[in-house]
Order: structure tokens, then C-alpha cells, then sequence
């Protein structure tokens, strides 16, 4: 957390939502300089702040443990925003009235706008849709307030008291799934009238605060080949000089096909020659034996990069005690799912947020120099320094590599008979991880079928429906592979050197087809997914999992074209070990980008 507001910035107080700094880039893309400060900051401490947002969180306002804010905020004479719970809390806090809804609603809703003259909904239509996520509701509005949105299930959904610029909203607008929600955060910028703030601004300004954090010693950077920390190492680089920085390229054996031949064939074009790489594939392997826990599996993988990385250090004379530091390219989104923020749910620990590397990282042993950015404002810094469009534009692809794309169980996973009994439906005898309501979430996915083994955009429809209907599902997926359910034959596996190779064949054909329709850069992101089970024993599954985004932080699922899915799943299909291929449907949230 930041601990100086500076001066002309707007500020985001944290209350735990998933979405914090979500909100933060926003405001960022909007041409502001936005900061993220726990909720209880003391007032006195933000007076310097062009505005205030007060963020959603998974709480109720009256819980014993809810956090509050300093309610001298609203003395301060400077705009506020209060999202979600930062609507309920400003709500209470200035004399309204905040009960249980009768209805809990968590995804899209109509919103329909009123009071025109509203400065915060200038250039926003009469109706719009919204992302809703909120159990609580303001019943009566506090005085001096006056409504101007109000949805099916929730009366007061926006109101405002114009005079003091005090908004408040009950949808996000942050998420990309509520219309115009980024004009909605354009306006509540203007009304701050901040101090401007861009991306080419902010690399003068992070290269200085690199020269500060290191000072007289040394990098030593790990570079797993995904776009953060390419960019984190190349920054590094630019700024302290080859000589200072040494970078350190693990094959884990979870790699893509020619993953490491590829980042160092890149780098080399670039010139920067201090990347060394090294072969660690049995020794992760080796720690992975026997592991099915997702969460014991991601701190396995990131204590095993650390325990390469503490050895090649020393193979190589370079001792971390005499002034060298541990670089990663973690950014953003890697500390909100782990829920480093005070009041956040973790929904899953990153394998550069394991228990040793925060250590490290409380004792100021680690420069994190992008753990300020979203991807799309580290894809802007790469720009920046002049990085090649296709290192640049590369998918992202997680620090523990195949690792989280391999599920494993040492028994299939009991489903319960809530979720359908339709001919059509059919439950995974696995779970998988989501986020919904501001909170983790840890359940089962539904699959979907048809005659054609085609999804349609009605299947979307109707996945977004179920996910909220049903309280043992957070995904729904399509199976292009059989037109009607089959008894799975689960296979007791971890993660192994034959399950790794599998999952990067399968991996390469979804690359290959991709690039073949022209779809690489129109997709963000393209995890493909190795199941414990089959149609027959000992054989597997594939989930292809197509997104786009902007950060990471919420995402919408792909429509494949018809040709190209039904290429991939036929190739898929022709691997040996590999009987049924799944298409996920799911946004998010509610279902995480990755499944573990």
C-alpha cells in the first residue's frame, strides 16, 4: 500500500474488493494518477487528493469486522465515489439505511438512469447494463441525496448529493461487463480535476524509483518468457546496465513446446546476452510427486524456483548477501488474488507471493518494478522501451507455467445431485477455482451438450444464467467432442513429465490453428486445460479456454468460429491418451482465467 498520497492523485480506499486496483487502472486510463490506501487511512493523510473512491468488498457494512473508513473523508471538500460497499458504507455513515436485499444479485443488470443533469452520468443513455455483485442494499437514502439509477432488484442502485460531489453506485464500473462504465469513471475524473498522469510519463518515473531501490547492488532477475517478466527484465536492464543485472531462465519441464529455445533466441535479437538458462525440469518434477492440493502445488512450484535460483546464484558466485537483489515481474493482479490487501478474499497464491518470497520481500531483499501495473499498462511500458511487437503482444502465460493448466486428484471429486438432472447436462467430477461476490470460490463446472457438438451464442446465454443459478457450479462448459453425457473413468495423477508433454502437444495444436485463422492477436489469452479423465481408463481430457481482456482482472469468453473449434478438437482428438475435448465457456468472473 502506498503510505504519501501524492498530490493531485485520486485515491482508492480499499475494503477488500477484488476490484480495488481494477479501479485504479481505470482511473489511470483515464489520465489520472490513481493510488491504492488501506480503508482506515486517517483522513488528514488524503487531504492533499484530488478525489476519493471507496471500493466494493465481500462484507457486510455491519458485520463486527467490516472495515470502516475515517468518515473526516467527507469533510475534506474533495469528490467521492462510493462503489458496491463503498456505496452501503457511505450510505450508513452519512445517516442513510443499508438492510439485506431481498434478492442477491451477482452478474448482469439492467440499470435505468434518471436525473439527467447528474454530472457523473453525463453523456451515459437511459439504460445501461450493469455488473451487480451485492447482497446488502441502501433502503433509505441519506440526506441530501438524491437517486439517479435504480435496477429491477435494487431500487437504489446510484444517487448522489451534487452539492458536496458525492456519488455512489451499487453496479461496478470498473468490470468491463457494465456499459459505459468507463465514461461513468471518465466523469467522476473530471469532476476531480486531477493532476494528468499517462503511461510514457510513468517510465521516467519508475526507472528513477528503480536507481532508489537498489542503489549500489545488483538484479537477479527470474524470467519465466511471459510478457511481465520480459518487460520487467528488459526495464531492469535499461536502466542499471547489463553488468548489474543477471537473469535466470528455469525450464521447469512446464513450459510451451520450444518455450526456452524461443525466449533466448528473442533476447539474443535484442542483444541482451545476460540471460542464463537451466534445466530444473526432474527436480520439479520430482517435488510435484505424489501433490493433488492446487494451492500446495503453486507453493511448491514457486519454493522450487527459489531453490533453483538460490543454487544457480551460488554456482555462479553470486552471493544474494553481498548486494545483489531478487528481481520478479509481478504485477497487480498477482497480489490481489492472493489477497495481499487487507480485506481480500485470496483466491489463489501465486508462486511469486509463497511464504519465502514475502519474507524477502519484508525484508527488502526483492524489486518488484512492475507490481504497479496491469498487463495492458506493462504492454505499454514494453512499447515503451522498444520491445519487439510479437515479445510485446505475446499471450500471457502463468510464472508456474503447465503447472496450473494440469488438474490433478487422487479422487474424483462427488457431485451433488443439485446440479441437473437433464439428459443434456452433466457435472466434471472435478473443481476448479472462481471468484465470485468479491470472494474465492472452489467448485464443480457443468457441461453442457448437443446434437451438433457446436456451441451456439444461446450456450453463452445459458452458461451465464446456470453459473448464477446454481450454488455448486462457478463454470460451464461445452463438449465438442460427444453429443450426449458419457460415465467419466476418472485416472488418480499429478504432475508428471508424460502429463506435462500431453498438455504441450495439445497446446501447440491450439497455438497452430490459432495463428493458421488469424486469431492470435484477436485473442488475449488461451490457457488449454488437461482433466484427470476420460471416456476410457487411463485416458484424459482437454478444456480450451479462449478469453479476451484488457488486465486480467475480468475477462469474457471467446466464440471460436465453427471451423476453427472443430479443427482443434479433431487434432486434439488424435493425440494418444486423449478422448474428450470441452470448450469453456465461462466469463470472469465468475470463473478464474486460469482453472487452478
Amino acid at each position: 500500500m502506498n503510505e504519501v498520497c501524492k498530490s493531485g492523485s485520486i485515491v482508492i480506499l480499499d475494503f477488500g474488493g477484488q476490484y480495488a486496483h481494477l479501479i485504479g487502472s481505470r482511473i489511470r486510463r483515464a489520465g489520472a494518477f490513481s493510488q491504492i490506501f488501506e480503508a482506515e487511512t486517517p483522513a488528514q493523510l488524503l487531504k492533499d487528493a484530488s478525489g476519493i473512491i471507496l471500493s466494493g468488498g465481500p462484507q457486510s457494512v455491519y458485520d463486527s469486522e467490516s472495515p470502516q473508513a475515517d468518515s473526516e473523508i467527507f469533510n475534506l471538500g474533495i469528490p467521492i465515489l462510493g462503489i458496491c460497499y463503498g456505496l452501503q458504507w457511505m450510505a450508513k455513515t452519512l445517516g442513510g439505511e443499508v438492510k439485506s436485499g431481498g434478492v442477491k444479485e451477482y452478474g448482469k443488470s439492467k440499470c435505468k438512469m434518471q436525473n439527467a443533469k447528474c454530472k457523473i452520468i453525463d453523456k451515459l443513455p437511459n439504460e445501461i447494463i450493469v455488473w451487480m455483485s451485492h447482497g446488502d442494499e441502501a433502503v433509505v437514502l441519506p440526506k441530501g441525496f438524491e437517486l439517479f439509477g435504480t435496477s429491477d432488484s435494487c431500487k437504489n442502485a446510484a444517487f448522489a448529493d451534487e452539492d458536496r460531489n458525492f456519488y455512489a453506485v451499487q453496479f461496478h464500473p470498473e468490470v468491463t461487463h457494465t456499459q459505459y462504465g468507463d465514461q461513468l469513471l471518465k466523469n467522476f475524473v473530471s469532476i476531480c480535476n486531477p493532476a494528468p498522469w499517462s503511461i510514457a510519463s510513468y517510465t521516467e518515473e519508475i526507472s528513477n524509483q528503480i536507481k532508489k531501490e537498489v542503489g549500489d547492488k545488483k538484479v537477479f532477475m527470474l524470467v519465466s518468457g511471459g510478457v511481465d517478466s520480459s518487460v520487467a527484465f528488459t526495464l531492469l536492464n535499461k536502466v542499471l546496465g547489463t553488468d548489474r543485472v543477471q537473469g535466470l531462465l528455469v525450464d521447469t519441464g512446464l513450459m510451451r513446446k520450444n518455450e526456452v529455445k524461443d525466449v533466448l533466441n528473442a533476447f539474443n535479437k535484442l542483444g541482451i546476452t545476460n540471460l542464463y538458462s537451466e534445466d530444473a525440469s526432474e527436480e520439479f518434477f520430482s517435488n510435484l510427486k505424489d501433490v493433488y492440493d492446487p494451492e500446495e502445488k503453486r507453493k511448491i512450484i514457486g519454493q522450487t524456483f527459489l531453490d533453483v535460483q538460490k543454487r544457480v546464484s551460488t554456482s555462479m558466485n553470486l552471493n544474494m548477501e553481498d548486494g545483489w537483489l531478487l528481481g520478479q515481474g509481478t504485477i497487480y493482479p498477482d497480489t490481489i488474488e492472493t489477497g495481499a490487501t487487507k480485506y481480500a478474499d485470496k483466491i489463489k497464491t501465486h508462486h511469486n507471493r509463497i511464504e519465502s518470497v514475502q519474507k524477502m520481500i519484508d525484508a527488502g531483499e526483492v524489486i518488484e518494478p512492475l507490481k504497479d501495473l496491469y498487463k495492458d499498462e506493462v504492454r505499454g511500458l514494453g512499447q515503451e522501451l522498444g520491445l519487439p511487437h510479437d515479445l510485446v503482444w505475446r499471450h500471457p502465460f502463468p510464472g508456474p507455467g503447465l503447472g496450473v493448466r494440469i488438474l490433478c486428484a487422487e479422487t474424483p471429486e462427488q457431485v451433488s445431485n443439485e446440479v441437473s438432472d437433464d439428459s443434456k447436462v452433466q457435472a466434471l467430477p472435478i473443481k476448479s477455482v472462481g471468484v465470485q461476490g468479491d470472494g474465492r470460490t472452489y467448485r464443480h463446472a457443468q457441461v453442457l451438450y448437443s446434437d451438433d457438438r457446436i456451441p451456439n451464442k444461446s450456450h453463452y446465454g445459458a452458461a451465464v444464467a446456470a453459473v448464477n443459478a446454481l450454488v455448486n457450479i462457478n463454470r460451464i462448459v461445452f463438449c465438442t467432442s460427444h453429443s450426449k453425457p458419457v460415465d467419466f473413468v476418472f485416472t488418480s495423477s499429478f504432475t508428471t513429465k508424460e502429463r506435462a508433454d500431453l498438455l504441450r502437444e495439445a497446446d501447440a495444436i491450439v497455438h497452430e490453428e490459432m495463428v493458421t485463422a488469424g486469431l492470435y492477436e484477436k485473442i488475449w489469452q488461451f490457457p488449454v486445460v488437461l482433466l484427470p479423465f476420460g471416456e476410457n481408463e487411463g485416458n484424459q481430457s482437454i478444456v480450451l479456454r479462449p478469453i479476451n481482456s484488457t488486465d486480467a482482472m475480468t475477462a469474457n469468453a471467446v466464440i471460436l468460429p465453427e471451423d476453427v473449434l472443430k479443427k482443434m478438437t479433431d487434432n486434439i482428438l488424435d493425440l494418444e491418451g486423449i478422448d474428450m475435448v470441452f470448450i469453456d465457456l465461462t466469463n470472469k468472473p465468475p470463473g478464474t482465467i486460469e482453472w487452478e
